[in-house]
């Protein structure tokens, strides 16, 4: 009884948030009906990016308020940064740019892009200054282009290289009585030795060598030239491990500018800004100055440049990430659309179904041949990500864009032990040989084994014939520089798998001269989806797991365990999982 009235309780509590929520969606939306933002002049727009930064957020995003309400950072997108960047570089009410920016939660190609367009903006004359009281190395990377960079005393500094790690999950699979079975193609597919290893494997190990050193060197190379030193002076910091040194040491580096506390910046802005000590700075967010119009002096322009946005797995069992049947056919209307020119095809995704990224392919094959397409790579556009980009007239990679893994595999796991472990048993009756495949409680017997072999083979060698024809090249050629191999964006433009080195812009760029355009506006795809909409698949996902729970306790981590087993059954086109360069 006394358990019944917990999950009656849970139960009132999870409906009494649902209507909170419900009470919070409606505000937020009539809130949102607020259209232009008017700025006064002397006015600085202020970046806090200390908090996940995506390709593309949507104005009036519901879920970065709901992440505000549970006290979450805030969202960013590199679509709305660039843009307010831009915008900021010819307002005349903009005299400068100040960053809190610490910590922000993205990849370093990312960082790339915005740190390209904030030295772009430092053409217009307007300042730029870094204050915050912790610099994570990606945040310094971006600090870098400033004209001052100021740390807290006593705060921290983040300079250390590179370090790219994996985790093995083989010995606790067979605790929880579960094999995995692989099937694959490529000395370096090495998405799957999570699940086989304890360590990784020499192949793997030496092209994990190769991308991470070519990206530290851009990026030391990049504080070097930016703050007056050498890339060997910048390594050698990073060996000195300056995060523990004493605040001077800082100083005397030449990595910062000063030691100050916020009131001491606001008081060196005022200074500059010719502000009275008394008053206060005029500042604008970036959210806000989303909503201000400056005049490109142009007009309406009917031509349009549509950048189509590509996040995330492909066909991953989450909510989130790219739909190949959605994603396709927004491609698809792209490409019938008359009024759009040229197509900017961004693609930040490590891959993910074989079949999906295939059924991608053919939209973008089938566009390019109406209207140019630039394929603009964010931090991975790698396995599935790059087999989707292949067919484009030009593919333009950040330097340190991890891309290629050209391969595919299969993972179809054993659960026997497991299904023991909570006492399930299965049995049926079957009318032909292969009627039973796959089972996930079993092992695989040798002929289905041979079957799916086979199968992984004839799918590596349509992934590159695909890229082989994009790039117009040789099966050959692409085998030797595939394999599964993982590249950065510059060792990639070494062996022809891109075409330039940018960032989205410079796509834009590209897509603008092969379309013989000039003037344009762009148009973001696919197009956003409505608040509710939005609000409903969220809380689908937690009210799901929340009712598990309480039916199931602690059982409930089998049923999950199970669940993903099972929808994880496809052949994959996908790098490493959860690599994250530190």
């Amino acid at each position: 009884m006394v358990k019944f009235f917990k999950y009656l309780l849970a139960t009132f509590a999870g409906a009494l948030t649902f209507v909170l929520f419900l009470i919070l969606m409606v505000l937020i939306i009539v809130s949102s009906s607020e259209k232009e933002v008017t700025i006064s002049e002397n006015t600085i727009l202020l970046l806090d990016l200390n908090g996940p930064i995506v390709d593309r957020v949507i104005e009036d995003d519901l879920s970065s308020a709901l992440n505000s309400l549970q006290g979450k950072p805030a969202t960013e997108g590199l679509n709305r940064l660039l843009k307010n960047i831009e915008k900021a570089k010819r307002d005349e009410n903009i005299v400068g740019i100040v960053m809190e920016s610490g910590m922000p939660m993205t990849g370093y190609a990312t960082i790339e892009e915005i740190r390209n367009a904030l030295i772009d903006f430092k053409t217009s004359g307007k300042f730029i200054y870094s204050y915050a009281p912790v610099y994570t190395q990606k945040a310094y990377y971006l600090a870098s282009v400033a004209d001052k960079i100021y740390l807290t005393p006593s705060g921290m500094l983040e300079l250390k290289g590179m370090y790219a790690e994996r985790t093995f999950f083989k010995k606790a699979l067979e605790k929880v009585g579960v094999e995995i079975q692989v099937f694959k193609h490529g000395k370096f597919k090495s998405a799957v030795e999570p699940f086989l290893l304890e360590k990784m494997s020499e192949p793997a190990r030496l092209q994990t060598e190769v991308y991470l050193n070519s990206m530290w060197d851009h990026v030391k190379a990049g504080i070097a030239e930016a703050r007056g030193l050498s890339s060997e002076k910048v390594s050698a910091l990073a060996d000195e491990m300056p995060m523990f040194r004493t605040d001077e040491s800082l100083i005397e580096s030449g990595l910062i500018d000063g030691l100050k506390y916020k009131d001491e910046v606001i008081g060196e802005l005022k200074e500059l800004m010719d502000v009275d000590a008394s008053d206060d700075l005029e500042a604008v967010t970036s959210s806000k100055y989303a909503k201000v119009y400056v005049s490109n002096g142009k007009g309406f322009i009917k031509e349009k440049i549509a950048v189509i946005y590509a996040e995330g797995d492909i066909d991953g069992t989450s909510s989130d990430g790219i739909k190949s049947d959605k994603l396709s056919k927004t491609i698809r209307k792209a490409r019938r659309d008359s009024s759009i020119k040229a197509i900017v095809f961004r693609v930040n995704s490590p891959g993910g179904s074989a079949l999906g990224s295939e059924i991608i392919w053919r939209e973008v094959e089938l566009a390019q041949q109406v209207k140019p397409v630039i394929v603009s790579m964010g931090n991975y556009a790698a396995s599935g990500g790059y087999y989707i980009s292949c067919a484009a007239h030009k593919i333009v990679a950040n330097p340190t864009t991890l891309t290629g893994s050209i391969g595919i595999f299969g993972m179809i796991p054993n659960a026997e032990g497991l299904t023991r472990k909570i006492g399930v048993s299965f049995d049926g009756v079957k009318t032909n040989k292969f009627a039973d495949m796959p089972s996930l409680t079993r092992p695989f017997r040798k002929e289905e084994k041979d079957l799916l072999q086979a199968y992984i083979v004839k799918g590596y060698d349509t992934f590159i014939g695909r890229c082989a024809d994009g790039r117009e090249t040789t099966k050959e050629a692409i085998d030797e520089i595939g394999q599964g191999r993982v590249w950065s964006g510059v060792n990639a433009l070494d062996i022809d798998l891109v075409d330039e080195i940018g960032g989205l812009n410079k796509a834009i760029e590209l897509a603008k001269e092969a379309a013989e355009l000039e003037e344009y506006r762009i148009v973001d795809l696919p197009k956003a989806e409505d608040p509710i909409e939005q609000f409903m698949k969220e809380l689908t996902g937690e009210a799901r797991m929340f009712v598990g729970k309480s039916l199931m306790g602690e059982e409930y981590k089998y049923i999950e365990t199970l669940e993903s087993l099972k929808n994880g059954y496809q052949i994959q086109a996908r790098i490493p999982y959860n690599l994250e360069i530190k």
